[in-house]
């Protein structure tokens, strides 16, 4: 059967962080057990694509999906059991904080089918906690980990944010050391960003913090790379480094054009060529996803559905296939939108490649140096790119 992933959101926090500008909400404890139960609702209601399918991945992110109860969580797993094909291997992730996952709701997610945990590690410096607005404290992110072992979780991620206004590269190093100290399956390393309508570019805009230059930012990325590298781990994406095996195969469907279902408050989609979005707000996807039933139709927690233009297709397709460090093969370019890769974009490409920021053969892929300026290539593909 054709493979599926599903994306199941949790917007739930203990703290909002000031950078985020996910469709996340502090203090809403009371909507947590009626949102479980609409997740199932809609899960149920997508009865219609699941009878055909092969899940090979769920995927539960956030808001803090370790901040549900496992009940929820097995819940949502289980409705996704009883309306599809979910591979014997299939991948079961879930994003977590440490210190706030005991061994008991470790072992009790592993029960459930979870064999896969990002923990938001962020930093393992204190400051640069406090300033990032995490409760969590460095020592507890090690402590998370050997739980997790414990629990016997079979793939274990720590997510780190670099590029901190102030920050030194000697704090940058102390945290890739700490975190390589506590031996995790698999990194993730994301620049700061400083997202509209955050408290942080609120800051920002009041000369109350001033973001990091991005030559250091720049520097402290190679940095992570080098050591990350030295210590074993592959780097398999712009941000992501693993252990061989422990790639996160869920986030590669996203990368690779793969069919995947949104679930939840503000979840998106996307499904043969056609991108959809739920109604972000908790409390209205609880009463809308509370009464649905199966139909042959898309349930009404979607707002927005839409197939996009051939450009911004074509674009999506580019932009995240040049996020793997392997790229692409031109072959699978044109088979996808039947038309040569060299007649759709050739010319920026090859100027990309005389740049030094791009391998431009059989497999097109992002340099090194290309890494760092992958949003200026994408702007140049995007510029080129045939309308209509």
């Amino acid at each position: 059967m054709t493979p599926l992933s599903v994306y199941v959101h949790i917007p739930f926090c203990t703290v909002k962080c000031g950078y985020c500008d996910f469709n996340a909400y502090a203090g809403m404890d009371n909507l947590k057990r009626p949102y479980g139960k609409a997740l199932t609702s809609e899960i149920q209601a997508w009865r219609h694509v699941f009878d055909a399918r092969d899940v090979i991945s769920i995927g539960f992110g956030g808001g803090t999906p370790g901040e549900m109860e496992p009940g929820a969580i097995a819940g949502a797993i289980e409705a996704i059991q009883i309306q599809a094909s979910l591979s014997r291997d299939a991948e079961i992730s879930l994003e977590a904080n440490p210190g706030t996952t005991g061994i008991d709701y470790l072992r009790e997610l592993h029960a459930a089918g979870v064999n896969r945990i990002s923990f938001g590690a962020q930093s393992f410096d204190a400051a640069e906690l406090r300033l990032l607005d995490r409760v969590h404290s460095p020592e507890a992110i090690g402590a998370a980990v050997r739980l997790a072992r414990r629990a016997g979780i079979a793939s274990i991620g720590l997510d780190l944010i670099y590029g901190l206004p102030g920050q030194p590269m000697e704090t940058w190093l102390r945290s890739l050391d700490a975190a390589l100290a506590v031996a995790p399956d698999h990194v993730s390393a994301y620049a700061l960003t400083v997202e509209e309508g955050t408290p942080l570019a609120l800051r920002v805009d009041r000369g109350q913090v001033v973001p990091l230059d991005t030559d250091t930012v720049a520097d402290m990325y190679e940095a992570a790379g080098d050591l990350l590298s030295a210590a074993g781990y592959q780097q398999y994406e712009i941000s992501n480094w693993a252990r061989p095996g422990h790639e996160s195969r869920h986030n590669q469907v996203y990368w690779t054009d793969g069919d995947y279902l949104g679930i939840g408050a503000g979840a998106h989609g996307f499904l043969a060529g056609e991108r959809y979005e739920n109604m972000a707000h908790p409390r209205s996807y609880i009463e809308t996803a509370l009464t649905l039933t199966p139909s042959g139709d898309r349930p009404n927690t979607v707002i927005r559905a839409y197939r996009p233009e051939s450009a911004t297709a074509m674009f999506d397709w580019l932009t995240l296939a040049l996020r793997r460090t392997e790229g692409f093969d031109r072959e699978q370019f044109a088979r996808r939108f039947a038309v040569p890769l060299a007649d759709a974009v050739g010319e920026p490409l090859g100027e990309c490649a005389a740049a030094g920021l791009l391998e431009f053969g059989d497999r097109v892929k992002l340099t090194r140096r290309g890494r760092l300026l992958h949003g200026e290539v994408g702007v140049r593909l995007l510029v080129h790119l045939p309308r209509g």
